[in-house]
This record gives structure tokens, C-alpha cells and sequence, in this order.
């Protein structure tokens, strides 16, 4: 299946939406698709078996993992000034093609399809895997996004309880601010790999044809002060917010409140409100056309929303974060 030629050829979207709007709804409406997926995951598909760390409640655990994240980051930068980027790409498809395998296989096998969900599932990773090294266009990068993102939220969702997960958003939001405002190596890591095309944001388009194979790199642009053709969200605005939704819809009572709507799919959903009410004021100053530290908003909107439904649905003050 030529998939550049079946995305290409979709009709025009409405011509009386503003560009930059129709992409803030586009990209919303997958940071919300990749939340129900990891919640379905979770739901129907993750045992207790899968948990990541022996110790879920664990308050250091996000510490180890920032750590670790941030000197990933610094030896991925490290690389690309060395003009090193085939080692980069390399891991990073790697992980991602580990990652959709991961999901495709875990949803094809909870269907009961057994060898033809492994078939299936190493078929549909070879073909994404394929498009993301021969022709990495934005759908395809979006496709690979999606996947890994609910794959890596459902995973973290059910690995880590409510109180490491607070540390580990509010921990983030400091760094990102440092990171694009102070910094700004993060801008930099993202200039880099819009280079080499791999698969860790989600990207817009907002206007028909655009390529992403095209796209001139991201600093180039911001200096040059010229509007861009498509608008950029990092995984981890997806992943890191979203980690709090699946704890909390993972470890929550499922008591039944108001409507039949179990308690731990109330709070989940507020968090998940909260968090799109901070990427709705993050957008306000995208639309201005320079980077923005997008986890400060996202994860404090996420924070918010979580304690507000979780005050409404079990009345305690200790939020769910007990040692």
C-alpha cells in the first residue's frame, strides 16, 4: 500500500477553519486518542505481571528515571555535534519498532488471535519501520507517535502509583522550562532530530501537501522569523501528563459514584480535562511562534484536574499519595 499517495489524495479539510486552529484540534484529538489507548491497554490487556518497577509507590523511582533521561539526552546531543547521527537513528528506531510491536502484538493477542497476532504484528512493524527509514512523511511519523505514546503511557500507568508520578510531573516541568527557556539544549535536540526525521513528536501540518521530508530545519526557521507549515508536539508532552491518567485510572478504587461512572475513571478523565485545558493555554503562546516548555502547562493542568475530580470522587485529602 503506497501510503503517501492514500494521505495525499484526501479531500481538502473545510476551508472556513483557521490553519493553525484545525492543527491545535488535530493535534488535541490525538493526545486524547493516545490517552484512551494506554487506558484500554490497561483495561484489557496489562497484568500486574508487566509492571516495570518491583516497588510502584516507590518515591525515587522518578528520580532515577530523570537522571537517566536527562544524560540520555546529553549523549544524544554529544552525537549529532559529532555528526555521529546514523548511531542516533539507529536507537531511536530500534526502541520505536520494539515499542509498536509491543502494542500491536499485546491488542492482536488479547483477541485471541495467538500466531497470526505475532505474524500480524511483525508484518505491520516491518511496514511502519520500513516508511519510517524510506519515507519518514509526518503521517507516518504520527502513526509511529501514537503507538509508542499509548504504548509507553499504558506501561509507566501501570508501574508507577500516584505519589512517584507527582514527583516525577513536577520534576519534568521545572526541567523542561530550564531546558527551552534557560538552556535551550532542548530546542536544540529538537532541531536535531527534525533533521534525521525520527519518530518522537507529532507533526501538524497546516496547509495540504505539506512534506515533513521537506522540512527546513527548526532553529533555521525560528531565526529566520518565517511562518512555518506545520506545528510540533514532543512525545514526551504527551507521554509524561499521560502517565497520571493511567495511574490513576490503574491504582484508584473503582468504586461506582454519581451516574454508575467508576471513581477511578472520574478522576482519570479529570486529569485528562485538566491537562487539555493546559495545552489550550499553551497553544495561546505556540500561536506566537516560538518554542514553548509545553510541560509546565500540560502537567500542571493534568496535576490540577486530578485533585479536583479526585477531592469530588473520594472526598479525602490525601489525594491517593499514601506511603
Amino acid at each position: 500500500m503506497d501510503l503517501h499517495k492514500v494521505f495525499l489524495n484526501q479531500p481538502e479539510i473545510a476551508v472556513g477553519m483557521d490553519a493553525s486552529v484545525r492543527a491545535i484540534v488535530a493535534m488535541a484529538a490525538i493526545f486524547v486518542v493516545a490517552q484512551a489507548g494506554a487506558i484500554l491497554m490497561i483495561s484489557s490487556v496489562l497484568t500486574p505481571e508487566d509492571q516495570i518497577f518491583e516497588d510502584p509507590n516507590d518515591p525515587l523511582i522518578p528520580i532515577y528515571y530523570i537522571a537517566a533521561m536527562i544524560g540520555f539526552t546529553f549523549l544524544v546531543l554529544y552525537i549529532i555535534k559529532k555528526k555521529r547521527e546514523d548511531i542516533v537513528r539507529v536507537i531511536f528506531l530500534f526502541a520505536v519498532g520494539f515499542t509498536i510491536f509491543f502494542v500491536l502484538l499485546s491488542f492482536l493477542a488479547a483477541l485471541g488471535l495467538d500466531m497470526i497476532a505475532l505474524v500480524a504484528s511483525v508484518a505491520l512493524t516491518g511496514l511502519i519501520t520500513y516508511y519510517l527509514v524510506k519515507r519518514p512523511e509526518w503521517y507516518v511519523i504520527d502513526m509511529a507517535g501514537i503507538l509508542v505514546s499509548i504504548g509507553v503511557v499504558g506501561l509507566f500507568g501501570i508501574s508507577l502509583q500516584i505519589l512517584p508520578v507527582m514527583v516525577l510531573l513536577t520534576v519534568l516541568a521545572i526541567y523542561d522550562a530550564v531546558s527551552v527557556y534557560g538552556t535551550k539544549h532542548m530546542v536544540a535536540l529538537a532541531d536535531g532530530v527534525t533533521k534525521m526525521h525520527l519518530p518522537i513528536l507529532i507533526v501538524i501540518p497546516k496547509k495540504r501537501g505539506y512534506s515533513y521530508i521537506e522540512q527546513k530545519p527548526l532553529k533555521e526557521q525560528i531565526d529566520s522569523g518565517e511562518e512555518r507549515e506545520a506545528m510540533f508536539m514532543g512525545l514526551g508532552d504527551i507521554i509524561i501528563p499521560g502517565i497520571l491518567v493511567a495511574s490513576a485510572f490503574n491504582f484508584l478504587p473503582d468504586d461506582e459514584i454519581l451516574g454508575g461512572l467508576d471513581a477511578n475513571l472520574l478522576v482519570a478523565i479529570g486529569a485528562l480535562v485538566g491537562c487539555l485545558v493546559g495545552f489550550a493555554i499553551l497553544m495561546r503562546f505556540v500561536l506566537g511562534g516560538n518554542p514553548q516548555a509545553g510541560l509546565p502547562l500540560l502537567n500542571g493542568g493534568a496535576i490540577v484536574g486530578y485533585l479536583v475530580t479526585y477531592l469530588a470522587a473520594f472526598g479525602d485529602l490525601s489525594f491517593g499519595m499514601a506511603l
